[in-house]
């Protein structure tokens, strides 16, 4: 097959992923990575990063299930391997904590994370407003050196990187042959999806070393992860809200609400706060369509709209992404007569 060209647009984790599975995958594909931010500059750079994916409503669970499986055994292996430290891959343990019992109590990822035991009452006794807990190790991806090394690894396998804007994907269908629309919150402009929002997220970076294990509310606004260099205290979800600019009350809220599970968080000192948007979206979009200009008929795979998961569920939903693009590769090679 003659060298296909392809952009992936976006320099997030699921655009990285993506990249790094389609220039290993397939070497005849020349990769490149468009995008205006980079590492440490991107929403990415700010996750959590632990591996505890939401449901989505309307895409089948086995799907969701291949989504992490797949993600989970790909930043397992790096946890087992030399790698880790420079990828900033690791296991955190931790409890799971609700006010009310779940209306599911086990939902599919819990498969796949190891030593998964609902929380005895004497354990729950450290938090007295919660009726029911979780206790369980999962893994914590921290993206400011996952993405560094990632980029590392998209360029070893031969990958070109631009720093560019892409605001009209008609002025790429000349010079490409596939595009990977990995734009997160952009592809609300860039395809003009409506569905796809902004969750805003604050989180404070402390230094509490004496912390070694996570605390998360089941609401998923408060939560307490420990990382290599400090500990994430988070945090909220405000839907539709683009402001980037701390709000200190919003701290002072967070503040509150951790100290509250965990009391020591008082004599932590605040390192940094940092506010991202996240792409939310009712249903994450990896799927393909084709566009059309003059003579020329381009491949277009969308790869967005992760919300809170998108380090969860990175490397499987690439995969995925790869998946489409071969098969259409297959149907319909890019250099044939229309």
């Amino acid at each position: 097959m003659n060298t296909v060209k392809v952009a992936v647009i976006g320099a997030g984790v699921i655009g990285l992923s993506t990249a790094v599975c389609l220039a290993e995958a397939l070497p005849y594909c020349s990769v490149n990575i468009l995008a205006e931010k980079f590492s440490p500059d991107t929403t990415s750079d700010g996750a959590a990063g632990i591996l505890m994916p939401e449901v989505f409503p309307d895409i089948p669970v086995e799907r969701q299930r291949r989504w992490f499986k797949e993600t989970f055994d790909h930043l397992q292996s790096i946890v087992e391997s030399p790698e880790a430290p420079e990828a900033g891959v690791f296991l955190s343990s931790g409890y799971h904590i609700f006010k009310e019992v779940p209306t599911d109590p086990n939902p599919y990822w819990t498969d796949f994370v190891f030593g998964f035991r609902t929380m005895t009452v004497h354990e729950m006794k450290r938090f007295p407003k919660h009726k029911f807990g979780q206790a369980f190790t999962t893994i914590k991806c921290e993206c400011s050196r996952y993405l560094p090394w990632l980029e590392k690894r998209f360029r070893k396998a031969g990958g070109q990187i631009k720093c560019e804007k892409v605001t009209d994907l008609q002025q790429l269908i000349p010079h490409y042959d596939v595009i990977v629309n990995c734009s997160g919150l952009g592809s609300h402009h860039l395809v003009g999806d409506e569905g796809v929002c902004p969750v805003r997220g604050q989180i404070l970076k402390v230094h509490a070393t004496w912390l070694k294990n996570f605390i998360r509310d089941g609401d998923g606004k408060t939560y307490i992860y420990p990382g290599i260099d400090h500990v994430t205290l988070g945090g909220t979800r405000q839907k539709d809200d683009w402001k980037l600019e701390v709000d200190k009350g919003d701290s002072e809220g967070i503040m509150e609400r951790c100290s509250q599970l965990e009391p020591s968080l008082q004599k932590a000192q605040v390192l940094e706060e940092w506010v991202g948007l996240r792409p939310g979206r009712r249903n994450l979009r990896v799927e393909r369509e084709w566009l059309q200009a003059q003579d020329r008929q381009v491949l277009l795979v969308h790869n967005y709209g992760h919300g809170g998961c998108g380090i969860s569920l990175s490397w499987g939903s690439a995969l995925d992404a790869v998946g489409l693009v071969r098969k259409s590769l297959h149907e319909k090679p890019p250099h044939a007569k229309l």
